[in-house]
């Protein structure tokens, strides 16, 4: 399944992109190819929170829901950017993705230090 998202500000880094497309990947439930739409050879991995992070739960505003149209937590999902690092995959915890499905409208929001930007992933999480 292909979900168009407009980021309603570039990720950091990605300026000034912010069409992208959310592509699932076969065989592995919760894993996302997240595509520019202006630039395709630029892509990230992406992970659905609920499978791959349940514990995980950063705290947004009412101002960050109401930047991509949600009216609350429940009309939103969370995804994280995962890459590979010294072998094994880690996840940023630090810079979530606020996205309403609804609307394809998107949001990375920066935390700040409470949340780690390299977290280790493993079967049962990130560690």
């Amino acid at each position: 399944m292909n979900i168009a998202l407009a980021f309603v500000e570039s990720p950091p880094g990605l300026g000034p992109l912010v069409d992208f497309t959310l592509t699932e990947v076969d065989g592995a439930p919760g894993l996302h190819v997240l595509r520019s739409l202006e630039q395709p050879d630029i892509r990230l991995f992406v992970v659905d929170v609920p499978v791959y992070l349940p514990w995980y739960e950063p705290v947004f505003s009412r101002e960050h829901y109401a930047a991509i149209g949600a009216e609350e937590s429940a009309s939103a999902e969370v995804l994280v950017v995962a890459t590979i690092t010294e072998g094994s995959p880690v996840v940023n915890l630090m810079a979530p993705m606020l996205v309403n499905r609804e609307n394809g409208a998107a949001k990375q929001i920066i935390l700040g230090d409470e949340w780690p930007l390299q977290a280790r992933l493993n079967s049962a999480g990130a560690a």
